[in-house]
């Protein structure tokens, strides 16, 4: 009886301990310069947060999303400037109309959209950035854990994808 007590604390234990692992996409310009304003200023933000630096939010491509799931994330966020503010001009534009059609298809995917943020955060907006972090990471952590994509049977047995289809 204890044995299984014990496995249940573990259990238990894992859960309250699990952290969710969150990948960003920033802006060089931007977003980036404001996540690193936020450290320098001291600003407190969970270390759950893997900054990938990128040009542009424009140059976000939905497979590096896609990828970041594949590879454990448990969200992904993608930060830019602020629209009009852009260095190169119409990359934001461009990517808040590429990324809010991947988020209409994540559904299909297998991927619940919530999963996936887009903000616009300034080089002098560090305590803006600090407050996103805080609330994506307490958005993540009820939503848990992503525990994959659904496999699809297609009725042989199989998997699609497997050899054969």
């Amino acid at each position: 009886m204890s044995h299984t007590a014990t496995e249940h604390d573990a259990t238990t234990a894992a859960a309250t301990e699990w952290k969710p692992n969150i990948v960003a996409f920033l802006c060089n310009w931007c977003s980036y310069a404001g996540a690193d304003l936020a450290g320098m200023s001291r600003f407190g933000y969970p270390a759950a947060i893997r900054i990938i630096r990128v040009p542009c939010s424009g140059r976000v491509d939905p497979m590096f999303i896609l990828k970041s799931f594949e590879r454990g994330a448990d969200m992904v966020l993608v930060s830019g400037c602020h629209p009009g503010d852009c260095h190169y001009t119409s990359g934001n534009f461009h990517a808040r109309r590429k990324l809010q059609a991947f988020r209409e298809l994540m559904g299909f995917l297998g991927i619940d959209p919530r999963r996936f943020k887009m903000s616009w955060v300034s080089a002098a907006e560090g305590g803006k950035w600090s407050a996103l972090v805080n609330e994506i990471t307490e958005e993540a952590r009820s939503l848990g854990p992503f525990t994959g994509y659904p496999s699809c049977e297609n009725g042989n047995g199989r998997t699609t994808g497997e050899q054969g289809d």
